[in-house]
């Protein structure tokens, strides 16, 4: 990489890498893809990985990579393993890669290139939408926990845990998978 990316806080990490390979290299693109998610695997603060293989006309690799925290997508984004790496690749590709970094809220919104961005009250209606029900079931669904162990119902604690799972919920589960599903809504 050319640039530093900036970063600024601490905060989980989605990195989203596309890789245009020429089509006569396509194997060998494929066989370096396989290495290169090995060597990522191992990482320090690396927390998966998905490849979206092209389909249709596009000829696009979508590498989205989750990382525990900015400081360590940076390591592992500048580190010489990765450098020495994309040299390797670079015959392959038709194009320069492009790398995205979203965190948090902003990735859950992110629409696709040819889309517009979602207006806000859509933002909202759906991130409230999510919420209300978690918010109703998560509290009913740890009731029986917080029972069995008091300890757990103190003032802080309960409330820190159960937005910290709806949190989570809506990071990792629910938003991704429900702004897709609504996709045609929310960006129209």
């Amino acid at each position: 990489m050319s640039a530093r990316i900036p970063i600024e806080i601490e905060s989980a990490v989605t990195t989203i890498i596309v890789q245009r390979p020429y089509k006569n290299q396509v194997q060998a693109y494929e066989n370096w893809l396989k290495d290169m998610v090995e060597l990522a695997q191992g990482a320090t603060g690396h927390r998966g990985v998905n490849i979206i293989k092209p389909h249709g006309q596009n000829d696009e690799y979508t590498i989205v990579l989750h990382f525990a925290s900015e400081t360590t997508l940076r390591h592992w984004l500048e580190s010489d393993t990765r450098r020495q790496m994309v040299e390797k690749v670079r015959p392959f590709l038709n194009t320069d890669e492009k790398i995205e970094i979203k965190t948090g809220l902003e990735f859950w919104f992110t629409p696709p290139e040819t889309r517009k961005i979602a207006p806000p009250y859509k933002q909202f209606l759906l991130t409230w939408s999510a919420i209300f029900p978690l918010s109703v079931l998560v509290p009913l669904v740890l009731s029986p926990l917080f029972s069995a162990l008091p300890v757990l119902s103190f003032s802080l604690f309960k409330p820190l845990l159960i937005s910290m799972l709806i949190v989570a919920l809506m990071t990792f589960v629910i938003m991704p998978r429900y702004t897709r599903l609504v996709a045609k809504w929310l960006y129209r």
